[in-house]
């Protein structure tokens, strides 16, 4: 197999399992409702916990994360670590703009850290501790991604190099803006707080 027909083959596999809608998915199976019908409308872990349903919300973040874990081991396991990453880049746009969902997906935190947990544990270790630090002080769940996904570039690149530096710059600009309303509202004063409906 050409490297070409490798890294597009792990882009779609990354992308296919990372357009699984497991928020939405598993709040109807537990008789939730349509997350999309509920609090902000985000279909990610976040907006779940708003149902007051901490167990399902707690699955969805699994779920979320570890789409994004298989998909980047599958990949590197099969095809090698430059498929790795092409995967990971799938998993976060499948999360962010599932076909399903007529691309109208979550905002990626959970995907992003499950990507990172495949391609370097440490730098995922970093995002973890960024995020529940921020999350305790300000309790914003919005906030605390962004600044873990700030740190998360630079850890990459210590621990795993150039290209998955390069990949997670680019991750986070996604990020940032999917999480551009969120930002007018932090700046307004206005985001809710972490399990509170906005």
């Amino acid at each position: 197999m050409s490297s070409y027909l490798a890294l597009l083959l792990a882009l779609l596999l990354g992308y296919l399992f990372g357009s699984i809608p497991f928020g939405l998915l598993l709040t109807k199976l537990a008789g939730l409702g349509d997350i999309r019908a509920i609090g902000s409308g985000n279909i990610g872990a976040t907006n779940v916990l708003r149902t007051g349903n901490k167990g399902v919300a707690a699955a969805t973040l699994l779920g979320d994360l570890l789409k994004g874990t298989v998909a980047v081991l599958l990949a590197d396991y099969f095809l090698g670590q430059d498929a790795a990453l092409a995967a990971g880049l799938g998993a976060f746009l499948g999360h962010v703009f599932p076909i399903w969902l007529r691309f109208k997906g979550g905002k990626g935190v959970a995907t992003y850290l499950g990507v990172a947990l495949a391609l370097a544990w440490p730098a995922a270790v970093i995002f973890a501790f960024f995020w529940l630090v921020t999350a305790l002080l300000f309790r914003r769940s919005s906030l605390a991604g962004l600044v873990a996904s700030f740190a998360t570039p630079f850890a990459m690149f210590a621990f795993h190099g150039t290209h998955a530096a390069l990949l997670f710059a680019l991750l986070t600009a996604i990020l940032w803006i999917k999480h551009s309303a969120n930002i007018e509202r932090l700046l307004a004063g206005t985001e809710p707080k972490i399990g509170v409906r906005p």
